[in-house]
């Protein structure tokens, strides 16, 4: 199953859990008892920031990857990293590699390509967490080029 499949389904149950859920949250409201009426609202209130939480995802998800096509198709994906069997960039490749993507990025700030790169070196070299700062701030720095 691939990520994108994999995402939709996730959305998919959590629509059905959404329905199911709220459903059970409105009796427990029409009760009238306190205790109940909390319950009901704690069931309303949190499947909507789990709503809320996989949209922002599948946001990331959507707008990121219209990046990458984007430096794909202007010839700029290409990292220089060697790849493993897989297609993933080796890891000890990436972290060596990674100062020089750092530094054009800091070298124009501006730049989304830059930025969007070194989110892709990060994720290659298995930062996460920076990886997804990185990709944010290209996203970000796309719209405003717009």
């Amino acid at each position: 199953m691939t990520t994108k499949a994999g995402a939709f389904l996730m959305a998919a149950l959590l629509a059905i859990y959404v329905v199911l859920v709220g459903w059970r949250a409105v009796q427990f409201v029409a009760t009238g008892e306190p205790v109940a009426v909390a319950i009901g609202v704690a069931l309303i209130v949190l499947p909507v920031i789990a709503a809320w939480a996989l949209w922002r995802e599948i946001g990331f998800g959507v707008r990121s990857q219209e990046l990458v096509r984007r430096l794909e198709a202007d010839g700029e994906l290409d990292l220089g990293l060697p790849l493993l069997p897989s297609g993933r960039p080796e890891r000890a490749a990436a972290d060596a590699a990674f100062p020089s993507f750092r530094d054009a990025a800091e070298a124009d700030p501006g730049s989304w390509r830059a930025w969007l790169r070194l989110g892709l070196v990060y994720d290659a070299a298995g930062d996460r967490r920076r990886a997804r700062a990185a990709v944010r701030r290209a996203i970000t720095l796309e719209r405003a080029e717009r």
